[in-house]
């Protein structure tokens, strides 16, 4: 099992309700499919960056666990086929070593 990050927009204009349920359901599927130590992160409503989906807000959520690669698979499918979610993104965060963290940083001359 790996660490994973997963970080989805909600659509702006959806209920407190709705928001705990579309949580509730991503969460579970995760459950379901393997994934364990899920920590959830309710970043609120914020501005875009650039519209999406003709949409200016949204609503942030932000999801770390541990999964097998396929459970990630089921996951993105989920919310690509939702009208709720209006981006996501899933990365594998780098694993800090004790080499890496005690490396300087060079400074470009």
């Amino acid at each position: 099992m790996q660490n994973y990050e997963t970080m989805y927009i909600l659509r702006p204009d959806l209920g407190e309700e709705q928001v705990e349920l579309a949580i509730a359901k991503y969460q579970n599927i995760l459950r379901e499919n393997g994934g364990e130590g899920i920590e959830i992160q309710h970043r609120g409503k914020r501005r875009l960056a650039y519209e999406i989906k003709k949409q200016r807000d949204g609503i942030y959520i932000q999801m770390n666990y541990k999964a097998k690669g396929n459970a990630i698979a089921v996951l993105e499918r989920a919310m690509r086929l939702s009208e709720e979610v209006i981006r996501y993104l899933t990365i594998k965060p780098e694993a800090v070593t004790e080499d890496t963290a005690k490396e300087p940083v060079a400074a470009e001359a």
